[in-house]
């Protein structure tokens, strides 16, 4: 089975990856039916293709580096005509996605791949303008049943078809159960890159981290960055934390630091996650970590947070300095694909079903997105030349 990822950001570039993994796990097995899988990656050129160092910081995706190589959409197209892969994965914005299901239909393929794509971590903004820019797809991955819901809602809600919505879970969910370790104590800030957007609100957030360092001097309080100045990510950071902390009156504290590398790793030694609105946290509560959401700034829709109403997790720094450490409820994390008991094993059992029978057909049907030129004229030509 040969498979494609094409991914324009390092997030994006982890999730398509270990996706592909998913999606492939038991054709890759180990019974007679198993044959060889060959994934191949593919970064899609523009602002925000991750560096080298962003490639390694991802983690181990199971895909040899000699095999990842930057494209242009056209050179993609070509690639894609050229190859004959069996399934692409789109792991793109979702004008990317519907700027290749156009380029990959114009193509003609006598036999064209199995188009997967979905999203690389919580959908609490866009909802219709994403989920109709990825319409088309033969599988549209869902993290939950609850997003699953939403999205074959949208779907069926401007009359489209909503058969491709599949649900599974974040392909990257995983590592060891939380464990305390006498005499560590460690917060971990999962920080984004555009949330909050203003530099008076980030630097806020920075100040009371600083100072629940301060109030803790004993305990080890590490900021998470995702990228170094002038790097991007899947989101532009315009106010890099790195920066607001070089101008922090007082400096800062000795058990306060900035931090990079892998997520799954930096939780490893982590005793509390704090953070915004973060895909992080699902990761930190994946493991039964103690998870904290912050309603400081607000529980608001650009910011993220209100995705987290009814999880128990909302907080504030005031109550966190004093010791609070919130419980999240059961039935709220079961919706959200967050399987801390066990059933994570078989989250992709649907997809790659689904995958199997698609390969199975004589003939895919034509590509039909949901925006064309006739239901959305005054749209769709505008995506199509951003990502030509």
């Amino acid at each position: 089975m040969r498979v494609a990822v094409l991914a324009d950001s390092d997030t994006r570039w982890k999730w398509g990856a270990l996706t592909a993994r998913r999606l492939t796990a038991e054709a890759a097995g180990d019974g007679r039916d198993a044959r060889p899988v060959e994934v191949s990656g593919l970064l899609l050129r523009g602002r925000a293709t991750p560096t080298p160092r962003q490639l390694a910081e991802v983690g181990e995706v199971g895909i040899d580096a000699g095999r990842v190589r930057e494209v242009t959409a056209v050179e993609f197209l070509h690639t894609v005509r050229d190859e004959g892969y069996d399934v692409v994965v789109l792991a793109l914005v979702g004008g990317g996605v519907q700027a290749m299901l156009h380029g990959l239909a114009a193509l003609h393929l006598e036999r064209r791949p199995v188009i997967v794509t979905g999203y690389v971590g919580v959908v609490y903004e866009k909802l219709s303008d994403g989920l109709l820019l990825r319409h088309g797809a033969d599988i549209v991955l869902a993290n939950s049943a609850h997003d699953a819901e939403r999205f074959r809602a949208v779907y069926e809600g401007v009359g489209a078809d909503a058969s491709a919505v599949t649900e599974a879970a974040l392909p990257f969910l995983g590592g060891a159960p939380y464990a305390p370790e006498e005499g560590r104590d460690t917060v971990v800030f999962a920080a984004q890159p555009s949330v909050p957007a203003s530099r008076a609100d980030r630097t806020y957030l920075l100040r009371r981290l600083v100072e629940h360092a301060r109030l803790h001097p004993r305990r080890e309080v590490l900021l998470k960055l995702r990228s170094k100045p002038g790097e991007h990510t899947t989101h532009i950071e315009e106010l890099p934390y790195q920066k607001l902390a070089q101008k922090l009156p007082g400096g800062l504290p000795p058990n306060f630091r900035l931090v990079y590398g892998h997520m799954g790793e930096v939780l490893d030694r982590t005793d509390l996650l704090v953070t915004v609105s973060s895909t992080a946290a699902l990761e930190s509560l994946h493991r039964r970590i103690p998870t904290a959401v912050l309603t400081d700034l607000g529980v608001r829709e650009p910011l993220g947070n209100h995705h987290f109403v009814g999880s128990g997790l909302l907080t504030s720094w005031d109550r966190l300095d004093g010791g609070h450490h919130p419980r999240p409820d059961p039935e709220w994390l079961a919706g959200q694909g967050v399987a801390a008991d066990g059933s994570y094993g078989t989250a992709y059992d649907t997809a790659r079903a689904k995958v199997a029978g698609l390969l199975a057909e004589d003939q895919l049907p034509p590509l039909a997105p949901y925006y064309t030129p006739t239901t959305a004229p005054g749209y769709l030509p505008g995506i199509l030349a951003r990502h030509h």
